[in-house]
């Protein structure tokens, strides 16, 4: 079992950063792959980004390249994502969640365990 809590979401403005972690915990945190996934009213849940289990990979949505960056740190069992440049399209609820299949995953039906998601609205 493996338990998420993700944290630091909120209102910004337009144009504004946010940095969301996901703190894990019940497995060794090394021994698994992160994503990050997002779901707008209305919306299905969809793939933003995606982090090896040494970190060395990283994959991002083309939405929000350029602009977000996945990065871990296993020695605190914790996965962030640094959200820049935010756009009122970025306004979600972000789930971060692990997998042990895949080097990376974008689909969330190799994901195992999710956290209860934290919401991010950008406001113009």
């Amino acid at each position: 079992q493996v338990q998420l809590v993700e944290s630091g979401g909120g209102l910004v403005q337009v144009g504004g950063s946010l940095s969301l972690s996901c703190a894990a915990s019940g497995r060794t945190f090394s021994s698994y792959a992160m994503g990050w996934f997002r779901q707008a009213p209305g919306k299905e849940r969809e793939f933003v980004a995606a982090i090896s289990r040494s970190g060395g990979s990283t994959s991002l949505a083309d939405s929000v390249k350029g602009r977000f960056t996945i990065s871990r740190g296993n020695a605190k069992n914790t996965v962030y994502l640094q959200m820049n440049s935010l756009k009122p399209e970025d306004t979600a609820v972000y789930y971060c969640a692990t997998q042990s299949r895949l080097i990376i995953a974008t689909i969330e039906g190799y994901y195992d365990y999710w956290g209860q998601g934290t919401q991010v609205t950008v406001s113009s």
